[in-house]
């Protein structure tokens, strides 16, 4: 049987290759044309999957000729670190989000999905390159909209103002109405206009009140706790990324860093979809 690393490759070459539309027959062309994107992004995959420096990975993979097979090089055709690296920056956010969703289709969604932010902390940098690049956020808002039935990552946004939740929710919901059934979310995301929203697309919202009056009390009340009580899923789920990838995030850029957010969530769904 495959290691479990094999078949993680495999997963990665192949969403990789349809995230930018690519057959994947030429890998690297000589001279201008360089590596495909799918290559570097497959690369970056397997970064993030073996919580390695750009470096070491590619000494790694050196030592690795079955798992370099599988992205259609030799080790001998292996890139620089230091190409790897510059191409992230060059492959627009589309191309990392569609990678996202096609991992969402690894999985067969249930009914209930959980929508929650948090703030995730950016790796200090020394006072002087901080003061060039004339960076002052710490912190990267992250709103993960998840499926409470296979805890697979639907959707990813990205802020560095810290806009409220209930400027984001709508946002991130419209993109994945097809996926929605019932929404669950705290008193963070308490909306009227969002629930509307919501109803009107057939998609049942399960957000609770602030309780500024009696009757917000009695909505609350109403509630169905069982299914409320799903949305500590989406809390789990940040739990668990900090987890497995670290508390900081690397990237020196506010895009650099967006990417490699979304770039986690999309590596977690496929590791999760080989236990599933």
């Amino acid at each position: 049987m495959p290691s479990k690393l094999a078949r993680f490759t495999d997963r990665c070459v192949a969403l990789s290759q349809k995230s930018v539309g690519s057959d994947g027959n030429q890998p690297v062309k000589k001279g201008a044309g360089g590596y495909a994107d799918w290559v570097i992004i497959t690369l970056h995959g397997l970064r993030e999957y073996l919580d390695l420096p750009y470096r070491r990975l590619l000494d790694i993979l050196r030592e690795m000729p079955d798992i370099v097979e599988k992205i259609g090089l030799s080790v001998e055709e292996l890139p620089d670190f230091t190409t790897v690296c510059a191409r992230k920056q060059a492959l627009k956010m589309r191309v990392w989000r569609v990678l996202l969703r096609l991992s969402v289709n690894l999985f067969d969604t249930g009914e209930i999905q959980a929508i929650d932010s948090t703030s995730l902390a950016h790796r200090s940098s020394s006072h002087n390159y901080a003061k060039r690049v004339k960076g002052t956020f710490e912190s990267v808002k992250t709103t993960l909209l998840v499926d409470c039935s296979t805890r697979a990552i639907l959707d990813v946004h990205c802020s560095k103002n810290l806009p409220h939740d209930t400027q984001i929710a709508w946002q991130v919901l419209t993109r994945n109405l097809e996926q929605l059934g019932t929404v669950v979310a705290d008193k963070g995301f308490d909306w009227d206009e969002l629930r509307h929203m919501l109803r009107e697309e057939g998609i049942r919202p399960v957000i609770k009140h602030r309780e500024f009056y009696s009757l917000d009390a009695a909505h609350n009340a109403r509630i169905d706790d069982e299914t409320y009580h799903r949305r500590s899923i989406v809390e789990s789920i940040f739990f668990a990324l900090r987890k497995r990838f670290g508390s900081t995030i690397k990237a020196r850029t506010w895009f650099g860093q967006f990417r490699e957010i979304v770039l986690k969530a999309a590596i977690r769904n496929i590791e999760q979809s080989l236990t599933a």
